[in-house]
This record gives structure tokens, sequence and C-alpha cells, in this order.
């Protein structure tokens, strides 16, 4: 079987919680920013909120991602470590269910990874991630095979913060390089430019050939105020640049053309995986024959139905005949 996008991520099951502003400053989290947190601190969290309804589904930045791409129809491969119990079984038959194929050997200790998402009535997210298991995702857990069937590594900048995950990351970007596959990367989050810009900037004009990013990211990559003038300035490294501005659109770099995006405007009910279903879109996109123009369309529409309901998975998928009307 041949792949549009093999990922490669942090394989967490997302447990999204709505809650008020008061309960959100009980918790004791900065608001709307990612947190690591052990073991003990997940669970004490989960249940100060026992009570209050709660979602569950495969998660991950690129996880979701990878849903994203599936959901529209496109063919997909995932590399993440989860555990020998019920969570870890959750995510697989999750993943699984949508078409995607994932043959990683369940870890037989620990716990599958989860991130809490706290969710205010501004729509904004404050994520707990507890990475357990998927902290011992390594190279063996690449199939070389899978990545020489794809068109696309996708990778998900969290796995460079260190240990064996970012040894797998690599190993899936030298195999990708080997096999002719092009690499897209994530930067996930600003806190990562700002820990880690050297090392991205090396990957950025070396192997990457599609950098997702958004405003404040590029920002921090770039030392750029504007961000066309970031876009341009990632451009002059990366092959193709997915530069995102929120609900002003996005910025599109390819052959040396800057290609604006619309922004979709809808009520904003939760921001959570609107980049991660963006990349899923553009990625689906331009591996099944859009041009560039009418990926990013896509793409801005379907973070945008992501914005407007709660949790990163489309509650409605596209169907072909309303994909075909948003590019005619």
């Amino acid at each position: 079987m041949t792949f549009d996008v093999f990922g490669i991520g942090n394989a967490l099951v997302d447990i999204q919680v709505r809650i008020s502003e008061e309960q959100l400053r009980q918790t004791g989290y900065d608001k709307g920013i990612m947190t690591l947190v052990d073991d003990a601190e997940q669970a004490a969290l989960l249940k100060s909120l026992d009570g209050i309804p709660r979602h569950r589904c495969a998660g991950g930045s690129a996880a979701n991602t990878i849903m994203g791409l599936a959901a529209l129809g496109g063919t997909a491969a995932y590399t993440g470590k989860v555990a020998s119990d019920e969570n870890g079984a959750f995510f697989l038959h999750d993943m699984r269910e949508q078409g995607i194929t994932i043959e990683v050997p369940p870890a037989v200790t620990g716990q599958t990874g989860t991130c809490a998402v706290l969710i205010t009535e501004d729509a904004q997210r404050t994520m707990l991630t507890n990475l357990a298991v998927s902290a011992t995702l390594a190279p063996d857990d690449i199939d070389e095979q899978a990545v020489s069937r794809s068109k696309y590594v996708y990778v998900e900048g969290y796995l460079l913060t260190g240990g064996t995950p970012k040894d797998a990351a690599y190993r899936a970007i030298e195999l990708a390089k080997q096999h002719d596959v092009k690499v897209a990367l994530t930067v996930s989050d600003p806190f990562l430019v700002n820990m880690l810009r050297d090392e991205m900037m090396e990957l950025i004009e070396g192997p990457v050939d599609l950098l997702f990013c958004n405003e404040q990211e590029a920002r921090s990559l770039t030392g750029c105020d504007d961000p066309v003038n970031c876009a341009q300035e990632i451009h002059r490294h990366a092959e193709n640049v997915a530069l995102t501005l929120g609900p002003n659109g996005s910025l599109l770099m390819h052959e040396g053309e800057l290609i604006p995006i619309e922004g979709v405007p809808v009520p904003a009910v939760d921001t959570t995986g609107a980049g991660d279903m963006y990349a899923g879109a553009l990625l689906y996109g331009i591996t099944s024959g859009m041009t560039w123009k009418e990926a990013g369309h896509l793409a801005s529409h379907a973070a945008a139905r992501i914005v407007s309901q709660l949790g990163a998975r489309m509650e409605r998928p596209f169907r072909p005949d309303e994909i075909m009307a948003l590019l005619s």
C-alpha cells in the first residue's frame, strides 16, 4: 500500500473538558499554553474535574493532522508509542477505524500518554500533557518500507525536545531523504522555537521541504515582524512555507510566489487542533493533485470547521461534492 503521508508524533489520548475561567484558575495552570505534567499531576487534575462531561479521542498534534487527512480521503500511516492499557487500545482502534496504518508494538509497561484539554468560554484551550510511554518512541519504531511508500513524511516539532523520540524523528527524516520522500515539519509551539531555534533553522535550511508555523512562531524564527516578510524569509531556506494567521487566513510560499489564503469567519467554540487540521487538509490537497492555492483554500475551510466545534476531529467531514464546490 502507498501513503500520501507518513506521520510521526506523540501518541496521546486527548481528554477535552469545557470549564469556566474560575475552574481554570483553581487548577493553577497558565491559560492558553501547553504544560508538561507527570503521572501524578495528570491524575490529580482529572480527578478534580470528576463530574464534568468530557470527550476522548486519539490525539497528539501529528495524529490530529493524519486524522484530518484521512477524513478528507487521504491515505496515511502513523508512528507513535502507546502502552498495553485501555487508553492504548482505544488509541489504536480509533486510528485504525479511520483507515490509518499504525503498526508500532505497544509498550508492555507504563501507561499511554494523555493530554487534558481545558476549554474556556472564549474558545481558548489550556493543555496539560503527560507524555508517559510516548516518550519512549525510538528509531527502531520507524518502518522504512512505509516511509519509502509515502509522498510526505510529516514530523511533529514536539519530538525535537530530546531523548529517543528526537532520534526517531531524525531517523524518519533520514529515511525520507534516502527514498526521495518529501519532509514536512510543523514547528508545533512558540516555546519550541525559543528553545530550539538554531536546530530548527538547520532543519529548515536542510531536509525540510514544507514548513508549517503560525505568526508568532514565524516571528521568533526570523526576527521579522510583518508576516509577509516572515514567510519570504523562511522561503529563502525552505522550498514551501505555510504560515497560519488565525482568523486572518494564511500565507503560502511556493516556487517564489506568495499565495495569500483567506480566513473563513465562524463563531469560535474551541481552537484545539485548528492548525493540525489546516496541515492535514493542505497535505491532502497537494498530494492529491490540487494547486497550492486550492489546497490552501480547502485547508482554511477545514480549520474553520474545527474551530466551530468541540475537539480536534471533524464532527461532519467534508463530502467529495463539498470539496469540489469549494474549489470551483
